[in-house]
């Protein structure tokens, strides 16, 4: 993310450059610049009987309306709530609708909460996405399937369980690097931030502990929401050996990739 210097323009604002022909914003937080995709956009709800409008992820941005988009981590966020910085902003972000300066307007509530909300919104959007693609028929899972498609050069986005046992991710891992003939390198499969039973729950199935695609197409849309939420669980540093000895096989898992511990 790219910090502009003097620029105070919305967050909503479209007129920002865009890179390979996408929409930027401006979070409203730390005043960088990043692509649409990669932030978070809040908005509010209608004005309740108590006359409050409540701020809410939009994590699909299709709420009606004006929107405030972040690019922090939760940390960072709960910091900026706790000392005020995130109402000041908000109140900003949202004082042409809320009507601020008119006698009787709406008030702005931020629940204590937000981050939760924030956090359960992404992650329901990527297990969304793992399950649209399951339907379609192009997320695989078990060992031995993923092991040989793999080999066969076919896999482009590997990820395991965040328990999934060492060995067991290892060996798919070297099953992917010889199926991309990048052996010897650091490429390997996204360590996700659910357990096995929180897939087999999102995915209806038992025991799902390492999944894989082989559709590019469809390794990008899965690691667009990965990408957002391990950015505000705060693991969004990339490996940046994976990306290297990436060279075009799986570029997408490589962008998705993060720097985990166990």
């Amino acid at each position: 993310m790219r910090s502009p210097r003097n620029d105070r323009v919305s967050s909503d604002r479209t007129d920002a450059p865009a890179r390979a022909g996408e929409p930027e914003r401006t979070c409203i937080l730390s005043g960088g610049v990043a692509a649409r995709d990669a932030l978070i956009r809040l908005a509010i709800s209608p004005p309740g009987p108590d006359g409050a409008c409540v701020v809410l992820p939009d994590v699909h941005a299709r709420a009606p309306g004006r929107g405030a988009w972040i690019g922090v981590s939760r940390a960072d966020l709960e910091k900026a709530q706790a000392k005020g910085k995130l109402k000041g902003a908000l109140l900003r972000a949202f004082g042409k609708t809320l009507g601020a300066k008119s006698a009787g307007a709406p008030t702005l509530v931020i629940p204590d909460d937000l981050s939760d909300r924030i956090e359960s919104a992404l992650t329901r959007a990527f297990t969304d996405r793992l399950g649209l693609e399951l339907k379609a028929g192009r997320l695989l899972m078990g060992s031995d399937r993923i092991a040989e498609q793999a080999r066969g050069g076919l896999v482009c986005w590997l990820a395991h369980a965040a328990d999934a046992a060492d060995d067991g991710s290892r060996k798919l891992d070297q099953a992917w690097r010889v199926g991309s003939e990048a052996e010897g390198t650091g490429l390997r499969g996204t360590v996700l931030p659910l357990d096995r039973m929180a897939l087999s729950v999102a995915l209806g199935r038992d025991n799902v502990v390492h999944l894989a695609l082989v559709d590019r197409g469809a390794a990008e849309r899965v690691a667009a929401p990965l990408r957002r939420l391990l950015h505000f669980q705060g693991q969004a540093a990339v490996n940046e050996a994976a990306a290297e000895a990436d060279k075009g096989h799986g570029q997408a898992q490589a962008e998705s990739t993060a720097v985990t511990t166990n």
